[in-house]
């Protein structure tokens, strides 16, 4: 895939995609409302090492109010200007399902989607007429799975895909992500972590966004600031089992698992590495 002029080999390395929330509320504190800050901190997200910046203005925690559309673009797009207009060769991810959103933030200069809501038709149908990657993330509402639940998230995943390819989408620029704690319990969580190898197996490009959630709190007993250590271990799981992307508030930290995981899993070496 290549993007902003840059390639992107899937399988030859681990790509980090680094929050950039501008909500009032989001889970884990990090949320910048005021557009100045949101500029900022992707800026700084960027500058520590990320390859993507996903620009969302929804939070979707539990118990989250949705927002209309005036309301996420009037949040989303200036941030998103700003940092095309300084940052030109960023990559930037728009955070949301709603299409309309999706088209203003790729006027505004965003080069992906990134849906919550798996991959409906009519964002299928922007991803194509826009010619954007689209990442499509399992979600329901509850956490009732008539069966294995590692079965249900590959199944739907497997339909999004298959639905994408249909419309004509590359299959390197179909992004596919479990949904690590949406409609699911934390013991669903584990067990998913458990088998991703399961989904890295469908063939596509593969996304895991486990940075700061609750199960890791209830865990290691920490506030979403301090979970800093349990996502570095998924992180690095996830790397073990063939994910692609890894989505975390954490960007400095984070780069470092994913140097050594590479390393170890995918012999991946520096830039000037002798031995």
């Amino acid at each position: 895939m290549r993007l902003r002029g840059k390639r992107f080999p899937w399988g030859e390395q681990t790509y980090l995609m680094a929050i950039v929330n501008v909500t009032p509320d989001s889970f884990s504190g990090d949320g910048r409302p005021a557009v100045d800050a949101a500029i900022e901190h992707a800026i700084a997200q960027w500058r520590a090492g990320a390859d993507f910046l996903d620009i969302g203005g929804e939070s979707t925690r539990p118990g989250h109010v949705p927002v209309n559309v005036a309301t996420e673009c009037a949040r989303v797009i200036p941030v998103i200007e700003a940092v095309r207009a300084r940052v030109p060769n960023a990559v930037i991810s728009i955070d949301t399902y709603k299409p309309e959103v999706a088209r203003a933030a790729h006027a505004a200069g965003a080069d992906i989607i990134n849906s919550v809501l798996g991959a409906p038709d009519a964002l299928i149908e922007v991803a194509v007429d826009l010619d954007m990657p689209l990442a499509a993330m399992h979600n329901q509402v509850g956490t009732h799975y008539d069966g294995d639940v590692v079965d249900a998230v590959t199944a739907y995943l497997r339909d999004c895909a298959e639905r994408a390819l249909a419309r004509g989408i590359a299959p390197e620029r179909i992004w596919l992500d479990p949904g690590i704690g949406f409609g699911k319990t934390p013991s669903h969580n584990l067990r998913i972590l458990r088998e991703l190898s399961r989904i890295c197996d469908l063939g596509f490009p593969t996304l895991l966004g486990t940075s700061r959630k609750s199960t890791i709190g209830r865990l290691t007993r920490r506030e979403p600031h301090e979970r800093i250590y349990g996502t570095a271990a998924t992180t690095a799981l996830g790397i073990a089992s063939g994910i692609d992307i890894v989505r975390v508030h954490d960007v400095a930290q984070n780069r470092d698992v994913i140097s050594v995981s590479d390393a170890i899993v995918r012999d991946w070496r520096p830039s000037g590495w002798t031995e």
